[in-house]
């Protein structure tokens, strides 16, 4: 990823919560997204160049088309020596082309590289099909839950595991 793709991941980035999230998170919070504000949110994380965080684009055609990040697992305000994925978002309209698949084997691969014994993720609960997606990839849910609070409303979030070789 560079500075000059922090715009296209944020529109990725905002797509992926009004698609995915859809009937999940309220409404309202999805329809206050904007693509301008998480640009610079984006551009501000990229510009801190934060240790051990990895930001990965998928292009196709010229275009970046999906995008990673991954880093130190956050327990608290502590970081581990496991690894943790961030996020992982498609273009909505390219959802299923394999560009989620390909982009975590690569951060998996890269895991594996940097030593990294276990990789963490957070799904919110409710999110069936992210959770397809993670499992069929050889994660498991581990039974740790956590509140997230979006607008008002609790949509729990669960952690996924799994050693980043497999």
């Amino acid at each position: 990823m560079t500075l000059a793709d922090c715009e296209r991941v944020a529109e990725i980035r905002v797509g992926g919560w009004q698609s995915a999230y859809r009937g999940i998170v309220p409404q309202s919070h999805l329809d206050a997204m904007s693509v301008p504000e998480d640009t610079e949110r984006q551009r501000t994380r990229f510009l801190q160049r934060s240790p051990g965080v990895l930001n990965l684009v998928a292009e196709q055609d010229g275009k970046v088309v999906g995008w990673l990040c991954h880093g130190p697992y956050r327990d608290g305000e502590a970081r581990t020596a496991d690894a943790e994925l961030y996020a992982l978002y498609v273009a909505p309209d390219r959802y299923r082309d394999g560009i989620g698949r390909a982009l975590l084997e690569e951060s998996l691969r890269r895991c594996t590289a940097a030593g990294h014994d276990r990789m963490f993720l957070w799904v919110l609960r409710e999110n069936g099909r992210a959770r397809r997606f993670y499992e069929a990839a050889g994660f498991r849910c581990d039974g740790v839950e956590e509140p997230f609070v979006v607008d008002g409303v609790e949509v729990p979030e669960v952690r996924y595991v799994r050693a980043p070789a497999g």
